[in-house]
């Protein structure tokens, strides 16, 4: 009699772990991206070569040559050639776009070869295949979106990549981030209980997606348009509590492009997104004191270091760790609101 093979056992558990690994991947490279763009370092490698870029020039004629393709670029010639910018100074810019790429190539690997691992070995559980598949493809998406962010910036007289594509380029990421997080809360419980199904997004936090995305599309206007720079005092704007706005060129260009408005909207709606993840955060308290705690510490943290980075003038640092505590704010919301999807239905049974 012929035996039978017993078919592989899925691994929800060292998937969740693998997934929050890519997570932590993703934050890093969201935080390195805006160190890039706080430095104005995202024009400096005006190529994207998957392989010969890995590397960064070696030899001087190798750095003569990426500094010369750099000095035909609108940004060089007509900001940077007027600060008089050296070889060292290029070389400082250049180290933050390859480190940023760097680390985009090592998400990649670190999220397909596990996931082509998992797959041949059987281990990912009915059902999931397709998800996983989405993701990869959509962090392919949000490389894509940072090219043509970059290309934006080379052409005519950009000094500066689209804050449009910025935000694209940004948002894509941090909703990566997010659904990677969900996905691993999803695998946790799953190894916890075989017949887990994946949480439900309820009412109230797609109310609290929609807030806080808003909040995120202003920050990353404000960081392509360089807007943090339209006030150094708080909760004032240069002494005004509504800065001067002219609506001259038109409403829609005005919410989109003016410097000041944008400025202000992004303090303010910021009490609006906190008086959201209070919400969201007390209707996980009973089911998830953790996830709780980790959205009122990511909030709280990152008001306050949003009201350093004005009253610092924008130290990179600050700004940095801003944006790294708006990473890992995301997150939490996302882990909170997948507790907040397994309430509602356990309260539905």
């Amino acid at each position: 009699m012929a035996t039978q093979t017993a078919s592989p056992a899925p691994r929800p558990l060292a998937i969740a772990r693998w997934l929050e690994i890519v997570a932590t991947f993703v934050v890093l490279i969201v935080v390195v991206g805006g160190i890039t763009r706080l430095t104005e370092s995202g024009l400096s490698i005006t190529e994207w070569n998957l392989a010969t870029g890995v590397l960064p020039p070696l030899g001087d004629a190798a750095w003569q040559a990426e500094f010369a393709k750099y000095q035909a670029t609108p940004e060089y010639r007509l900001e940077a050639s007027l600060t008089g910018m050296t070889l060292a100074d290029f070389k400082f810019i250049y180290f933050w776009e390859w480190f940023h790429r760097l680390l985009a190539r090592m998400v990649g690997m670190v999220f397909a070869l596990p996931l082509v691992w998992f797959w041949v070995k059987g281990a990912i559980p009915a059902g999931f295949k397709p998800r996983l598949v989405g993701l990869l493809a959509l962090g392919g998406l949000q490389g894509l979106f940072g090219w043509l962010m970059v290309k934006s910036g080379l052409v005519g007289t950009m000094t500066d990549v689209s804050h449009f594509r910025l935000s694209l380029h940004l948002l894509t990421a941090l909703l990566l981030l997010g659904l990677l997080v969900w996905t691993a809360r999803d695998m946790r419980n799953l190894a916890r209980n075989p017949e887990a199904r994946p949480a439900p997004l309820t009412r109230g936090s797609a109310v609290v997606t929609i807030i806080l995305f808003v909040q995120l599309l202003l920050g990353a206007w404000v960081a392509g348009l360089n807007a943090g720079h339209a006030a150094y005092d708080w909760p004032l704007m240069n002494g005004r509590l509504v800065p001067e706005v002219s609506f001259s060129s038109g409403f829609l260009w005005t919410l989109t492009h003016d410097p000041f408005l944008l400025h202000f909207l992004h303090r303010w709606w910021a009490w609006i997104a906190v008086a959201a993840l209070i919400y969201l955060a007390r209707r996980v308290r009973a089911s998830d004191r953790r996830a709780s705690i980790a959205v009122h510490t990511a909030f709280g943290i990152m008001v306050l270091l949003g009201i350093a980075t004005v009253m610092s003038e924008v130290s990179l640092w600050v700004a940095a760790a801003h944006q790294l505590t708006g990473a890992l704010l995301v997150a939490s919301t996302a882990w909170a609101m997948h507790s907040d999807g397994l309430a509602a239905r356990q309260r539905s049974v």
